[in-house]
């Protein structure tokens, strides 16, 4: 077992997962550390319900393309702790952080928090801060975990740009139960004198945001579908502003939800002022890589189980929002090439299975419902299999994800080998990558 691993689990065992929203803690531990998140390089700081781990690729893709040196903050991890951090190696370059430098810096934090109360997520977010602070960088990419104004990276105090990306419900115990209230948290990292960059949102959503940037007295506020538009045209990605139009080649990233998030992206570059020609722009549409977001799974272990000639898709959205997105790309794919759709889900107790399958009324044959290995927060497989039953899909529960390609490979019989998309959960994406032996490189 590496080093990041072993105090990883300390650590987990000694503080609790999860949230508990204040900035009070960070405060006090980063303060203790020297404040290393007032010695980052400037920060272009992300929140949102849906897309903003896309975006963020986005944002990194076009600025490396450009020879910038970027460092990365995004949660979860698929596979390995190591995801969450990506340092610059060199202009244009960055890779995970290596275990030696990431138990280090957890080292640190923890001699430094010493007994005091403090979760997991305060204390990884503060070793990012301290590996940002020592490695030189043009530009941090900063993710927000939950939330925003209580998540414990919105201690940034003047970022380059605040980035919304799109809202919808989910994490409501903690952010609130309707989309008003949890726009009014995700608008806390809006900073007075900063742009604003806000995706493509309903009408409620925007009068949130404009109340929060005209309150906070923040800069110029860009609003999608206002202010700025990205649009797909013959097969290109278009972006329009006040400053002109650019023609892009589609995404790489597949979906039509992320003409959206590559819009937001684009917006946010053009409203921070940071210089990225038409050509790193492009350049990075055709380099960007997210993976668990409608990922194509196309060798490795968990591959060689399904029906021979079967797609095999993964995908970690997990509310209704995001099976609405999903299933809207699932159904692009049967237009351009027919083949009967299989869903094997797994969800956790704090999401809405039922409202998620919603979706997929329709366009999926069954569902395999399976529980999440390494999460004690997981539906159990029955339980799911009810709540798709409840949305009207056929369903049965399985043991693991093994055992449900090993149910359809014996009983499929149709002429088209099926597709296949993996769902419902980013734990659960995490484990068939891991499984599959394709992580995140």
């Amino acid at each position: 077992m590496n080093g990041s691993i072993e105090i990883i689990n300390r650590l987990s065992q000694r503080w609790p997962k999860g949230f508990d929203l204040t900035l009070d803690r960070i405060g006090r531990l980063l303060s203790a550390l020297g404040d290393p998140q007032k010695q980052i390089a400037p920060v272009i700081h992300v929140a949102g319900t849906n897309g903003k781990g896309s975006t963020v690729a986005f944002l990194r893709a076009m600025l490396e393309a450009s020879g910038y040196r970027v460092h990365t903050d995004t949660s979860p991890h698929l596979v390995r702790f190591n995801e969450r951090f990506r340092l610059a190696d060199a202009p244009g370059r960055s890779s995970f952080v290596s275990d030696e430098a990431l138990t280090h810096a957890l080292e640190r934090t923890e001699t430094a928090n010493g007994d005091q109360p403090i979760t997991l997520f305060e204390l990884l977010t503060a070793a990012g801060f301290l590996l940002f602070a020592e490695q030189p960088a043009d530009v941090v990419l900063l993710e927000v975990g939950l939330g925003g104004r209580f998540d414990s990276t919105n201690v940034i105090d003047n970022p380059l740009v605040s980035v919304i990306t799109s809202i919808s419900l989910d994490h409501q115990a903690f952010l609130g139960d309707t989309v008003e209230k949890i726009a009014f948290e995700k608008a806390g990292i809006i900073k007075r004198g900063r742009p604003v960059v806000l995706g493509p949102n309903p009408d409620s959503v925007r009068a949130v945001i404009e109340a929060a940037a005209q309150r906070t007295r923040a800069g110029t506020l860009h609003i999608g579908g206002q202010d700025w538009t990205s649009f797909e045209e013959n097969g290109r990605l278009v972006f329009q502003d006040g400053d002109g139009l650019i023609d892009l080649p589609r995404p790489r990233l597949p979906g039509s939800h992320q003409i959206a998030n590559a819009g937001t992206a684009i917006a946010a570059l053009r409203a921070c002022g940071l210089a990225v020609a038409p050509a790193a722009i492009e350049r990075g549409m055709e380099s960007v890589e997210w993976p668990a977001r409608l990922q194509r799974l196309t060798q490795g272990i968990i591959h060689a189980m399904a029906p021979e000639g079967s797609e095999i898709w993964l995908d970690g959205g997990h509310n209704p929002d995001a099976g609405k997105v999903i299933a809207s790309a699932m159904a692009d794919l049967e237009e351009r090439v027919a083949r009967p759709l299989v869903l094997i889900s797994g969800m956790l107790t704090s999401k809405d299975p039922e409202g998620f399958f919603e979706a997929f009324g329709g366009l999926a044959r069954r569902v395999y419902a399976v529980p999440i290995r390494n999460s004690d927060a997981a539906w159990p497989a029955q339980t799911l299999a009810g709540a798709a039953k409840g949305a009207g899909l056929a369903a049965m529960a399985c043991d693991s994800v093994g055992e449900a390609l090993g149910h359809l490979r014996q009983t499929w019989s149709g002429p088209i080998a099926p597709r296949i998309l993996i769902c419902g959960s980013l734990y659960l994406a995490g484990e068939v990558l891991a499984e599959n032996g394709t992580p995140p490189t």
